[in-house]
């Protein structure tokens, strides 16, 4: 029975492991040890083993194919093309359903699948799948604006009829946004001092670690369970049911072990095609890329070239900018009507500038599909905008630092959209903070013992012992919205369950989140602690049986996520007190008067005083509530004017780079990549510090080293590989200093700020301005190669 009246008492403890608090990753110490179950690890007895067939040309008609062979192959159990498919719904899509789940009439990128097949052997179906017969006429490619936009250009999608379609100047222009504000000609001739530049953006991949796997299991009512490695749930499920033909209720998903993602798994990769071999077979269904394949399987960061014009007084004041951002979408449409807005609406970056005109654009070309990357659209905007601030400064003799402090936007800033800053934006001091750091010391290659060539350029090549090695130290800050934006309604759900087991009160917390290494599970329990004051929690893994959690993008999981766990454990808590009050509310005027909190599995007065103690509280009921909770809701941007309140938050970093360049052999060596961020709250101390410099490392390489190079005569992707795709190491990692400082946002819970993508913006940029400051180059695009600094392009 349980007890009627609170018995025994102690003095309650606060609850470790709450918020502010470096609490560790429940699932750290597997992932470092190796023993971490990814979704490339699922097994399941009698499972087959799905493979794909890929298109080996970017542009071309298909002519006829023949899978009779393929069939035929012993331990082959199914080959399915475009014909094959179960419904007339054959197409999917983030937003525009341009899509194909399978290829049909004609393939439009290199590596887009063809047909599918599935085996009772990962060879058998590799060997089944090359000897499918597929004949292709190929047709001329677009690969860049001219080719794409030419009167005569052809149309990578004949026939739109998306939204986007009424409001662009050729169907191969995807998506258009300008942003006007001002009067940007009549201030340029304000301006004392007007600089010009063109900027090319490389196309970067994701390379997170794990590939793209899972596993689809056929139900016994005629449905499937998919566990897959993902960072959105139910838009898959949204995109995958009507492709089933089978209602959403019959589509199970379960997030399986996810070896990260940066936005390269927020589109569909072999989802469907899992599904379909499952259905179609009556067997569970595995699927894993390989590295080869996972280039071909996700899309990448847009390529951009950039144009921009800035004006400034003698004193140092910014008059106006002008630019204009082409991004090179690719393929199929995945986000990037998105990332034109988050281009176009941050193109003039951290500054004050009353005088704007600007124009971002997405094309449709027969380069592979691009879409979301930490950062999306942010990253190479900042990388154009930040080289201009060093230009102008340069121009009107002033420190690079100094110019930008002197322009820096702060609270209450009106940005080029029309919409003003309504919480912290302390630009000018991140600033500060980042350039009042200690330089490392010069030629720390050297010692005692002599020279240590790992501290050079070359590294161990052994290329250098100083000779022709030269330091720059360069400075870039950046903004990043944070959220989902444009009107988009964005919102999470989370279930919260408190209960008494084996005598101790408990936590579980259910949301569809999906975890790819940011720490959001961390998080979830340490509000769960602050907010219920329990010790244990549990985090039940994330499916589709509870709504909807958003994406794992745009730096919005713990305030979005974050929020509606808040949200439903405040109302457990208001639950719980509640039955307390019948409960034991006769025994102690505070039940009735005072504010009471549970701390430490009791229930207690805001003074500290003792009143009951949780399980007891709680006897032998659960108490368990859903909630969705929204951020402040935002609002599309003018698509004349590009007036409106698009974004929810701003987040902003600041990056100092020191580099050492060997100017005969153009190899860079970065030192140290300093960063001072606001983070407006920082939940997990040690986990923000891990983001920014994961971030950061993810700047250095697109500075650097990461680029997907395609032929721009046949649209093929020449190095899909980390042979020859190169991502920093530890070796090429420097130290990165960081300083968080903590200014909160009243919106938001907690005060916090979205962390994970704005050290991804600065950090490329500082890198190029400390490579220009050791060898005068300019220097307009990256990455930047040995090549770019010997002068043998």
């Amino acid at each position: 029975m349980p007890r009627t009246t609170p018995v025994g008492l102690t003095q309650g403890t606060a609850t470790r492991g709450g918020i502010g608090e470096s609490t560790l990753r429940p699932d750290g110490t597997l992932k470092v040890t190796g023993e971490f179950a990814y979704s490339s690890d699922m097994w399941h007895e009698d499972m087959l083993w799905g493979q794909i067939l890929r298109s080996p040309v970017a542009h071309a008609e298909i002519v006829s194919i023949d899978v009779a062979e393929a069939l035929a192959t012993p331990g082959v159990y199914a080959v399915l093309t475009y014909d094959d498919l179960p419904t007339d719904v054959r197409h999917y899509g983030l937003e525009v359903q341009d899509t194909p789940v399978l290829a049909h009439g004609k393939v439009r990128h290199h590596g887009e699948p063809v047909a599918l097949v599935a085996a009772d052997h990962p060879e058998t179906a590799r060997r089944a799948a090359a000897k499918i017969q597929v004949e292709y006429r190929e047709l001329p490619v677009v690969t860049d604006e001219l080719s794409a936009t030419a009167p005569d250009a052809p149309l990578v999608h004949e026939n739109r009829t998306d939204h986007h379609f009424g409001h662009v100047s050729h169907p191969n222009i995807l998506h258009r946004q300008p942003i006007v504000r001002g009067d940007a000609a009549a201030a340029a001739r304000r301006a004392d001092v007007i600089v010009t530049g063109e900027y090319v953006f490389g196309m970067q991949d994701q390379a997170f670690l794990g590939p793209e796997s899972g596993l689809a299991v056929p139900e016994e009512d005629g449905g499937v369970h998919l566990y897959i490695a993902t960072q959105w749930l139910h838009s898959d499920l949204r995109q995958m049911a009507p492709v089933l033909g089978l209602p959403e209720d019959k589509v199970r998903m379960t997030l399986a072990g996810v070896g990260g993602a940066f936005g390269g798994r927020e589109d569909l990769s072999m989802q469907i095609h899992a599904c379909l071999l499952a259905l179609r077979t009556g067997k569970p269904v595995k699927m894993v890329y390989n590295r080869f394949e996972s280039f071909f399987g996700h899309v990448h960061r847009h390529p951009a070239r950039l144009f921009y014009e800035h004006g400034a007084t003698r004193d140092g004041k910014l008059t106006h900018v002008k630019c204009r951002i082409v991004l090179d979408g690719g393929a199929y449409a995945s986000a990037s009507p998105a990332v034109v807005g988050n281009a176009a609406s941050l193109g003039v970056g951290p500054y004050i500038v009353e005088d704007v005109e600007i124009e971002a654009l997405a094309l449709y070309t027969n380069n592979p599909p691009c879409g979301a990357m930490r950062g999306f659209g942010a990253v190479q905007a900042c990388f154009a905008y930040e080289a201009q601030m060093d230009k102008v400064a340069a121009q009107l003799g002033l420190d690079p630092v100094e110019f930008r402090r002197l322009n820096a936007m702060e609270q209450g800033t009106l940005l080029p959209t029309g919409q003003r800053v309504d919480s912290p934006a302390p630009v000018a001091e991140l600033l500060r903070r980042v350039k009042a750091l200690p330089m490392p010391p010069e030629r720390q290659w050297e010692s005692s013992e002599g020279v240590d060539v790992r501290q050079l350029p070359g590294g161990l090549s052994n290329t250098t012992h100083g000779e022709g090695v030269v330091r720059g130290v360069g400075y870039a800050v950046g903004i990043k919205n944070v959220g989902f934006s444009e009107g988009f309604d964005d919102y999470s759900t989370a279930r919260v369950r408190l209960e008494v087991v084996g005598g101790e009160p408990v936590v579980v917390v259910h949301t569809a989140m999906a975890e790819v290494g940011q720490g959001g599970v961390t998080v979830h329990a340490q509000i769960a602690r602050t907010e219920l004051g329990v010790s244990q929690v549990t985090i039940h893994p994330a499916d589709t049986q509870v709504g909807s959690a958003g994406s794992t993008s745009a730096s919005r999981q713990t305030y979005v996520t974050g929020g509606a766990v808040k949200n439903a454990c405040e109302l457990v808590r208001e639950r719980v007190l509640e039955l307390g009050r019948r409960k034991f509310g006769t025994y102690h005027p505070a039940w009735a008067h005072a504010e009471l909190l549970l701390e430490g599995g009791k229930v207690v007065t805001d003074a500290g005083e003792v009143l009951a103690d949780l399980a007891d509280v709680l006897g032998d009921e659960a108490v368990e509530l859903e909630r969705e909770w929204r951020h402040r809701p935002t609002e599309p941007f003018d698509l004349r004017t590009g007036q409106g309140n698009g974004h929810v938050q701003y987040s902003f970093a600041a990056h100092r780079a020191v580099v050492e360049v060997d100017t005969e052999l153009g190899l860079v060596k970065v030192i140290e990549l300093a960063c001072a961020q606001d983070v407006g709250k920082a939940l997990n101390p040690l986990s923000v510090v891990g983001q920014i410099q994961g971030g950061t490392t993810q700047g250095l390489g697109i500075a650097v080293m990461e680029e997907i190079i395609v032929d721009p005569k046949t649209a093929k992707v020449r190095n899909p590989s980390f042979t020859d795709y190169l991502i920093p190491t530890i070796l090429d990692t420097p130290t990165i200093p960081v300083d968080v400082l903590e200014l909160a946002d009243e919106h938001a819970p907690y005060g916090l700020r979205g962390v994970g993508e704005a050290p991804t913006l600065s950090s490329t940029p500082a890198v190029l301005a400390a490579i220009r400051a050791a060898t005068g180059l300019e220097l307009n695009r990256t990455p930047v190669r040995p090549e770019h600094l010997t002068g043998t392009a």
